[in-house]
């Protein structure tokens, strides 16, 4: 792995703390940000910035992505000026995009004598910065041998299948599980406040019983408890990966009538707060209909 150039596109909430966890560990990494500013982290980490897409592919042996619709990353990918028109030998998409669209890329860049490793990340800009993720990793083995232990510096590895793809489902699964956590554990909440119970001692309570959930252990007592609503995840970026997900179940004829509920949740709070909102906000809808405040 010696000398070997890493790339990296997208440098927003994600990708401005994975990026310099990898410059930081002694690799040689070269990014590239629409926004000229989010590359200060990178820098300060010792690597260095590109002036366009082009140029992160030109110069890297390994190009990572990390962008927020797939259609971004099918551009960067494979689109005018994108990193296929370079020689990067290997491309890892920590994106979310979904099984299809990451097939569709993994064909492109395989025309250009590049492969796709799918890779997408869980744990949210938190986990992006303490290097704690989990990264559901779909690659030939080969590949997944050589990128694993630039991967560990971003987190837990796991490679879960050969084909590109299997990643994205195994992650769009991940995080429907964690949105109908968060929002049923809301609609719980608003209704043991509403009954006169302590928001805390309801969350200790559930925490140590059979109730137990991503939502209760993390996210209620880091960001709805406190009022802040700042756990780093976009309501807009959550919806998609559930519409992305729902989309797959309907494709393989797979009925999910209460990932369908955690939708119609998280439609509310998008069009109540906005996509840019954090998705925790969601607990806020459960207040506005319970005329409760959980906290």
């Amino acid at each position: 792995m010696s000398g070997t150039v890493l790339g990296f596109v997208g440098l927003g909430s994600m990708g401005s703390a994975m990026a310099p966890r990898l410059a930081s560990a002694g690799h040689s990494v070269i990014g590239f940000d629409q926004s000229a500013e989010a590359g200060k982290s990178l820098i300060e980490a010792g690597g260095e910035m590109a002036g366009s897409v082009a140029e992160v592919g030109e110069r890297s042996d390994i190009v990572f992505l990390s962008l927020p619709t797939p259609q971004i990353v099918r551009d960067v990918a494979l689109g005018e000026g994108g990193v296929s028109g370079g020689s990067p030998r290997i491309v890892v998409d920590l994106s979310t995009t979904g099984p299809r669209m990451s097939a569709e890329i993994a064909a492109g860049l395989n025309e250009a004598g590049i492969i796709l490793a799918d890779a997408p990340v869980s744990g949210g800009r938190p986990g992006a910065l303490a290097g704690t993720l989990s990264l559901m990793v779909a690659c030939p083995t080969p590949v997944w041998e050589e990128i694993e232990p630039l991967l560990a510096n971003l987190g837990k590895t796991f490679h879960v299948g050969e084909e590109a793809g299997q990643g994205q489902m195994m992650k769009l699964i991940n995080n429907i599980l964690s949105v109908s956590a968060l929002a049923i554990t809301s609609e719980g909440m608003a209704l043991g406040v509403k009954a006169g119970l302590d928001p805390k001692l309801m969350i200790d309570v559930i925490n140590v019983s059979s109730g137990r959930n991503s939502a209760t252990v993390d996210k209620f007592p880091r960001s709805v408890l406190t009022r802040g609503f700042d756990y780093g995840f976009a309501t807009g970026l959550s919806l998609k990966d559930v519409r992305l997900c729902l989309d797959e179940a309907e494709a393989l004829g797979v009925p999910m009538p209460a990932g369908t509920a955690a939708r119609n949740m998280l439609n509310f709070t998008n069009a109540r707060y906005g996509p840019e909102s954090d998705f925790t906000c969601m607990a806020k809808i459960a207040e506005q209909w319970a005329g409760v405040e959980i906290g």
